[in-house]
């Protein structure tokens, strides 16, 4: 069984090294563990700091392009390399390593193929009370669109089974933190998460920089993941409104006819038929966005088994190479 954790990385050369330092070089049920770093275009010392550490694997990118691509591209990066799990954390050292252990538990006794580190947010001192919030009130509006019961989806540190990771599908450009919990809900891939402990700040927090544009950004990747996963019902509730305003007056207008008062009450029949239009529209629209998305889901199990095909195959032929390797 093998493991290999995964570290985002841009312009990470000051606590690159603190956060390497306190990972796991031996886990219960693993064979081997390795690690693999993504750098995100950074332009100081973060790859030279991780090669002279020893890690294992290096994704690079010559400019940045956000956390959510990284993410995927580490992904990637550690199925290509035999992963049978994977771990995300963060080059901060946000998160105790020694929790790893935890993380992959459910995973290595088959009960989940997603875990989730869920953080102790009240306890944590460096949140401020209207972070603290936000992280609570964000985790309930992802637990509503994803039909989980996930407590901290703002979380970056988790786990993930190799079948789990193959799955994987991130078209935001923000974060993959919540748009793969809605996914792995929608997509009914089982997803749990443990308590998780964490370290002192080492540095503030780049992807909460503003609070409302932290807001505005997760909002939307949360409407936008929903959109893709429940389109219909997405769009049969925002075409019930108008239709059902424009009945309404409708049968007020029809009311006026039957006691002969129907004169100078023409402008309601407009508006009544202008609301039913934009209803009916809005739900077709829905109906479409449906059939688009059942072709989405076609082209998603297309490109699971050729991802598992393309993987399976890297990995018999490095175990062919290096038959003294862990073995699962």
């Amino acid at each position: 069984m093998k493991l290999i954790i995964q570290i985002p990385c841009f312009n990470e050369a000051e606590t690159l090294e603190i956060a390497l330092n306190d990972l796991p070089k031996k886990l219960d049920g693993i064979d081997e563990i390795e690690y693999l770093i993504i750098n995100d275009g950074s332009r100081d010392d973060t790859v030279e700091v991780a090669r002279k550490w020893g890690v294992h694997h290096i994704v690079n990118f010559r400019q940045n392009k956000g956390l959510a691509k990284g993410f995927m591209a580490g992904l990637d990066g550690c199925l290509q390399n035999g992963a049978d799990i994977i771990v995300n954390t963060d080059a901060d050292n946000q998160y105790c390593a020694e929790d790893i252990a935890v993380l992959i538990r459910p995973i290595l006794d088959g009960e989940a193929d997603m875990v989730i580190g869920a953080r102790p947010i009240d306890e944590t001192e460096h949140f401020s009370f209207i972070k603290k919030k936000l992280q609570h009130f964000g985790s309930w509006v992802v637990r509503k669109a994803s039909n989980t019961d996930i407590p901290d989806a703002p979380s970056g540190f988790r786990a993930f089974s190799r079948e789990a990771a193959m799955r994987m599908n991130v078209v935001n450009d923000y974060t993959y933190t919540l748009e793969t919990i809605v996914q792995a809900g929608r997509e009914k891939i089982a997803v749990t998460h443990v308590p998780v402990r964490t370290n002192r700040e080492l540095r503030p927090s780049r992807l909460f920089q503003s609070i409302w544009g932290y807001v505005k950004k997760s909002m939307l990747t949360i409407l936008r993941a929903y959109m893709m996963y429940k389109p219909l019902k997405f769009f049969s509730f925002l075409a019930v409104p108008p239709i059902g305003v424009g009945l309404l007056i409708s049968f007020r207008f029809l009311y006026f006819i039957a006691v002969g008062q129907a004169n100078g009450h023409v402008q309601s029949l407009i508006l009544a038929c202008t609301l039913i239009i934009m209803g009916f529209l809005t739900f077709m629209i829905g109906l479409m966005a449906d059939v688009i998305a059942s072709n989405r889901k076609l082209l998603q199990d297309t490109q699971y088994h050729v991802r598992k095909m393309e993987y399976d195959l890297m990995k018999q032929q490095q175990r062919t190479e290096d038959p003294h390797g862990g073995a699962e």
